[in-house]
């Protein structure tokens, strides 16, 4: 351990005191989430997975290439058959409400066996079976992404998020209990600090990506993905959900309105069970021969184990060399390309690749709210 290392700041408790000396005149753009140093340190003492790094380059061409022949932009999120289309309030709730659920949809179930939400006569899995039960639940009248009714004890039981999230198979939803818990707990914290309004949590962040990943860090536990770590006093910030809901309010509104953030380079990849499957496959991430055979063989790696913490904070850092990457080999991609873009297009590619047939490795089984 270096003293370096050992004697990080607190990224939360480093804003405070910015704020503090300057009188409360900090810019936005001061608020940094921790994230990337949290990654960079993991990799950097990582045994078990590494980085190819002409691997690392040979995708960034290829990422950057496709990304243009697609014309990849903001603006393909809502391309996507069940994304919102309407840029307004009612949006910004049911992206708040799908990233608070935004986890866990993985089964050892065939296609055909596995958990799948019927909707607009096809049926979904893995994560569009989290949107399309909310856009049907939507659609029968159940106020699903309101956070007033989170918190009524007489309306919202877990029967009616059952029911929400009713299964075509004989397979329910994964961790169904901790979902209910997480939209009541949302719903209590909304209430007591931001007069329950999204719109309000939103704009204490003042324009800042970083500082609102942070306050839901900070106010929100069932957005705080942050972990120990024997070779560093500060905790390992990695905090997939708190920032895919700062990316996802970005894209749909392409930058405008409620999602316009001056500061939305700072936010990382999403460090989830697909896109190191992706990374993996694109051969930038490498598995040691006992983790790789786990992976294989579909053993269950031990939540906040350290096989875990390396694959989640070397994804992250892996994509932000892809990203520098990019921007030295085509200087016109800056501004146009980040790491949330990179995640999105590495997401779609994998689920792409699965519907093909086409992966060479299975994802890694962990199960957690955090992804």
């Amino acid at each position: 351990m270096s003293y370096s290392s050992d004697e990080e700041a607190d990224p939360e408790l480093l804003e405070l005191l910015r704020q503090h000396l300057m009188g409360n005149t900090a810019t936005p753009t001061a608020a940094e989430t921790g994230v990337l140093e949290s990654a960079e340190f993991v990799y950097n003492h990582a045994i078990d997975v590494a980085l190819d790094m002409r691997g690392c380059k040979k995708a960034a061409n290829t990422i950057w290439e496709q990304m243009q022949q697609r014309e990849y932009s903001p603006a393909t999120w809502s391309t996507h058959e069940l994304h919102p289309k309407e840029k307004n309030e009612e949006t910004v709730k049911f992206i708040f409400a799908m990233d608070i659920l935004n986890f866990s949809f993985w089964s050892e179930k065939s296609e055909e066996e596995r958990f799948q939400v019927e909707y607009r006569g096809r049926r979904w899995t893995g994560y569009w079976n989290l949107v399309a039960g909310l856009q049907r639940g939507l659609e029968e009248g159940i106020p699903i992404t309101d956070p007033a009714f989170w918190i009524n004890e007489e309306e919202f039981t877990l029967d009616v998020l059952r029911n929400v999230f009713r299964s075509a198979t004989d397979e329910d939803i994964p961790l169904l209990q901790e979902r209910f818990d997480c939209l009541r707990e949302a719903g209590q914290v909304l209430h007591e600090k931001y007069d329950g309004s999204v719109l309000d949590l939103i704009e204490e962040a003042n324009g800042s990506a970083a500082a609102l990943v942070n306050l839901l860090a900070s106010d929100f536990p069932c957005f705080a993905d942050i972990h120990t770590h024997p070779g560093r006093r500060q905790p390992i910030r990695i905090l997939k959900r708190a920032q895919i809901f700062v990316a996802d309010l970005w894209a749909c509104f392409e930058g405008q309105s409620y999602g316009s953030f001056s500061d939305i380079d700072k936010i990382t990849m999403f460090a989830d069970y697909r896109v190191p499957q992706m990374l993996w496959q694109l051969e930038c991430l490498l598995y040691g021969p006992t983790l790789e055979a786990a992976v294989r063989e579909k053993r269950m790696i031990e939540h906040g184990g350290e096989w875990e913490m390396q694959l989640r904070a070397c994804s992250i850092w892996c994509v932000e060399l892809i990203r520098r990457e990019i921007i030295r080999e085509h200087p016109e991609a800056k501004g146009k390309v980040n790491a949330v873009l990179i995640d999105f297009f590495l997401y779609d590619a994998v689920k792409e690749l699965e519907a093909e047939g086409g992966e060479r490795i299975p994802h890694h089984r962990t199960r957690s709210i955090w992804y």
